[in-house]
């Protein structure tokens, strides 16, 4: 019998169903035993969201500082598995807090040590600098990443921008107005990432993992656009500023800090709505001069490897 743990985070359950779609093979296959672990926090964040918590949460996201976190005395966590498949979010360019809280707490050594582990992500657009933040803190645990897998929504980043915070904002999955498609992750990518199953009980049964990612590339389990990598590069940058800044300025709830979170709330927004534009003119002008450099940054973001 074969054992393997999903671990997860989730606010309004995508990342769930698109687990459980990854796995679906593994729960119905007789010799595997699936079970799921759920990340709590001692104080969870809302959903959905309200303005000030949404802001409030960039400077310890970004700075991956760890929160508290609750049920991990869990006996689900007090066992080794032959898998461990680890679901996560995107937060401001970095793992959720309560990924992070998670990835840096004594357990999680305890559970990834010496395992194999394929990465999820469910998330808008942009997550090769966040997955190159849990590769770290997987290599520091010890643990063997075989695989990643990334869903992201299609549509254009400024469409997409407007339908996410509706969803944020509201908890609701909807065509914002009526003339929006619906945020996140398609509904046909979620079902369709049924088709990994099959490669990952195959690898699970055989303990043989050194050529699963290579596998589910085939299926199409990661597709880069090279414009977001130079974006998300220049936008850790900026933030790495913002965050630093603001963190120092204040505790939660402090006045000066909620003055300061609310000028990155609009300089966010300027710089979604003004500068990406003209970094992505920028990109296309230059892009015949690094065509070689973003060629072996696709390749070397669709792998599993930690520079």
């Amino acid at each position: 019998m074969k054992n393997v743990l999903v671990v997860y985070y989730t606010q309004s359950g995508q990342l769930l169903n698109i687990a459980k779609n990854i796995t679906n093979k593994l729960e119905s296959s007789k010799d595997v035993n699936l079970s799921f672990y759920e990340i709590k926090l001692k104080e969870n964040f809302p959903f959905p969201w309200d303005k000030t918590s949404f802001y409030d949460a960039f400077p310890e996201s970004f700075l991956q500082i760890p929160s508290d976190l609750s049920d991990l005395d869990n006996p689900l966590l007090q066992q080794k598995y032959d898998l461990v498949i680890f679901a996560y979010q995107v937060w401001y360019l970095s793992p959720s807090i309560p990924i992070n809280s998670f990835l840096k707490n004594k357990v999680a050594k305890q559970l990834f040590e010496n395992t194999p582990v394929i990465t999820v992500i469910g998330c808008r657009n942009m997550w090769v600098m966040a997955q190159e933040k849990v590769k770290k803190l997987l290599f520091d645990n010890k643990a063997n990443l075989v695989g990643h897998i990334s869903l992201f929504d299609r549509h254009p980043n400024h469409i997409s921008v407007i339908t996410i915070l509706d969803w944020a904002f509201t908890g609701v999955k909807r065509n914002f107005l009526g003339i929006f498609p619906k945020p996140g992750v398609s509904d046909e990518d979620i079902e369709n990432s049924k088709r990994f199953s099959s490669d990952i009980l195959e690898a699970v049964r055989s303990n043989k993992f050194s050529d699963l990612q290579e596998k589910l590339l085939k299926q199409g389990a990661v597709i880069i656009k090279p414009f977001l990598i130079v974006t998300d590069k220049r936008a850790n940058q900026i933030f790495s500023k913002w965050s630093n800044f603001i963190y120092k300025n204040g505790e939660r709830d402090d006045a000066s800090r909620r003055k300061w979170l609310n000028v990155f709330s609009y300089y966010l927004m300027f710089a979604i709505w003004v500068i990406a534009p003209i970094v992505f003119i920028v990109y296309l002008l230059t892009y015949p001069f690094t065509m070689g450099k973003r060629k072996k940054e696709k390749k070397y973001y669709s792998l599993t490897q930690l520079k």
